[in-house]
């Protein structure tokens, strides 16, 4: 059966902490693993931004947005301040931008588009809505492992270049997304030494 992208709800709930559990092991801190309330909350303040990947009524992925103003000059932010730590009650319904604040597939069905329909999905919803960009702050997962020789910019840097491969970076560039600017201190985490970049697509 083809692959299915679809607002996620409550009901969804068990299928969608399996996703949770399954993307965002250890070290990624578990309390910021979605609860039924937040859930709920994404359901309830902006319904079309929470999407999930079905094939053949499984859900093999989800992606979940909010809508913010964006303003250039203050670029800088943090994961819990643009996502409402998870909530999303900050969710500004005239706000120009589609920000994704989550995005996972199962580990057994990724590289086979599951990622790619979601980000699609998330496109078209910046167009349905007739929205400036949608944006995602994307923490750079590999980085750990290059830290002791690169400063987070070089990294990003030799991402872009393609001459490094990030997990979470990378099949962002290949959707069409392009960076913006740094964002230290965005999420507390171990991979990319709290580091995130600030990825954008615009219709």
């Amino acid at each position: 059966m083809p692959l299915a992208v679809r607002p996620y709800t409550s009901a969804d709930f068990d299928q969608l902490l399996r996703i949770q559990v399954e993307c965002f092991p250890p070290p990624y801190p578990q309390q910021l693993l979605w609860s039924r309330g937040q859930i709920a909350s994404h359901e309830w303040i902006f319904p079309e931004g929470a999407l999930a990947a079905e094939l053949d009524g499984e859900l093999v992925g989800s992606a979940t947005c909010t809508r913010r103003r964006f303003d250039p000059a203050h670029a800088q932010h943090t994961w819990a301040q643009v996502a409402d730590a998870g909530w999303i009650r900050s969710c500004d319904p005239a706000g120009d931008t589609l920000y994704g604040i989550d995005v996972a597939v199962r580990p057994a069905w990724r590289g086979r588009g599951v990622a790619r329909a979601l980000y699609q999905a998330r496109f078209a919803l910046v167009r349905a809505l007739g929205l400036a960009r949608f944006q995602a702050g994307s923490r750079i997962s590999g980085y750990h492992q290059h830290a002791d020789h690169l400063s987070a910019q070089a990294y990003v840097a030799e991402v872009v270049a393609g001459r490094l491969n990030d997990p979470v970076v990378t099949p962002q560039l290949r959707a069409g997304l392009r960076p913006v600017c740094l964002l230290p201190d965005y999420l507390s985490d171990a991979e990319s030494l709290n580091y995130a970049v600030l990825m954008e697509w615009t219709p």
